[in-house]
């Protein structure tokens, strides 16, 4: 079991790594080494041999392998990404950058995402050194550069060009799974992801006729960008449940003493009032209009117009997705994908979700463990390239009140002192028996 040396160390890790600006703004100017080689510190402090690899100088990823007894099993893959989000020092009650303890909990940006974890995850192999213990399977710890982007010098450099760091591993567990859910009820619900949307970053592009503002222009590009944007922005994508929002949603019903049969999903997410948060952005594909750039003078019809949608949709529907963008762009505007990563679908049966419900259940016997599906996504993503099927575990206790998901990305994120001892105990047990 995790000692008082661990309950100690993952808080210091986690304020010691947010006290390390490693803020992704997107176009590669993030540099996530100084973080890479803290973490890498406390791997060879438990006696591993970390790895530091690289694609873009700075950019740098560690991967180390804790070798279990029996050589036979399958690996498991226990990833972190170490950069954060851009934070406006003016818009915090703290410093996004202090690492301050304070009351009880841990301030500053990655508190919750993902800084969080990987303090976890040190502080359980370091356990386990002083231990002597080793797991059954195999564990390759990576914590990962540019998962706030496009993960091209993260996970997806790793996988292309470093799979052999990864052999062997068949399953992945990281962020965003097995946090304390208050219904507003009493009861307590930790969601354990087993699948994410799909990414279809677009941009759309609109053509016409450059001109002067005072003239009548019938091919203004601004114009038909706007009708598409408004188009795509207004419509009602049909539902469409994968087995992961099925298993969610039958879960749930019994929780709650309701009819499980799907044949009114709306109608039973209404029934399920703040535990629908769970599911309801995952029962459609989706698409959102978030960028807007045309024209360089009020009096001046630009010939391009330029605009950018936040595009998600389930596993097994993209095609209808791509469909469904074609029709609502119409003739008079081109789109292609900005980024675009796939759909994953994880079992909901398999022994790794058995053992983290059992974990879970084990240090919050009054929780009930569901499974569901995340919104966004992972690195999960760019290891399943390797065939690595990835979950959704990184444990927290929460109190009431506490809004876990309002935090990422979001001001003051913060996490409590006892939230990360629940996780490093639950970290603990489920690799243990994993």
């Amino acid at each position: 079991m995790a000692d008082q040396q661990a309950l100690d160390e993952v808080v210091r890790f986690t304020s010691e790594l947010i006290r390390i600006d490693t803020t992704n703004r997107g176009g590669g100017d993030c540099r996530e080494r100084p973080a890479a080689e803290y973490a890498a510190e406390q791997l060879a402090g438990a006696g591993l041999e970390p790895v530091l690899l690289e694609r873009t100088e700075g950019r740098t990823n560690v991967v180390a392998r804790i070798e279990g007894t029996d050589p036979s099993a399958d690996a498991l893959l226990v990833h972190g990404h170490l950069d954060v989000v851009p934070a406006e020092a003016l818009d915090w009650s703290v410093h996004p950058f202090s690492g301050e303890i304070r009351d009880g909990v841990v301030w500053g940006r990655g508190a919750v995402d993902m800084k969080n974890m990987d303090a976890m995850i040190l502080a359980v192999v370091r356990a386990w050194a002083r231990e002597g213990f080793r797991p059954r399977r195999d564990i390759v710890v990576a914590f990962t550069a540019d998962e706030e982007d496009s993960a091209e010098d993260g996970s997806g450099f790793l996988a292309d060009r470093h799979p052999e760091l990864f052999e062997g591993c068949t399953e992945g567990v990281s962020e965003s799974g097995a946090f304390t859910f208050h219904d507003g009820g009493g009861r307590q619900i930790y969601p354990i992801a087993a699948g994410e949307r799909g990414t279809g970053w677009l941009k759309l592009s609109a053509r016409g006729r450059a001109g002067h503002g005072s003239k009548v222009n019938r091919e203004n590009a601004v114009t038909r960008l706007a009708a598409a944007v408004t188009r795509i922005g207004e419509h009602q994508w049909p539902l469409r449940l994968t087995p992961t929002v099925r298993a969610a949603l039958t879960e749930l019903a019994a929780l709650y003493g309701l009819d499980a049969g799907l044949d009114d999903v709306d109608g039973l997410l209404e029934k399920l009032g703040p535990a629908a948060k769970l599911v309801e952005a995952t029962i459609r594909n989706s698409a959102n209009p978030t960028m807007l750039n045309a024209g360089y003078k009020v009096n001046v019809i630009p010939g391009e117009a330029v605009a950018y949608v936040d595009g998600r949709y389930l596993a097994g529907h993209e095609d209808e997705f791509r469909a469904t963008i074609d029709e609502l762009t119409g003739p008079d505007v081109d789109w292609a994908f900005h980024h675009r990563e796939v759909a994953l679908q994880a079992p909901v049966d398999s022994p790794t979700f058995a053992a983290m419900r059992a974990a879970v259940e084990e240090f919050a016997p009054e929780g009930h463990v569901v499974p569901y599906c995340m919104s966004g996504g992972t690195d999960a993503k760019q290891f399943s390239r390797l065939g690595i099927t990835g979950y959704g575990f990184a444990p927290l206790k929460l109190p009431e009140g506490f809004d876990y998901q309002a935090l990422f990305h979001g001001v003051d994120e913060r996490v409590p002192v006892e939230a990360l001892h629940f996780g490093v105990r639950v970290l603990d047990r489920f690799l243990r028996t994993a």
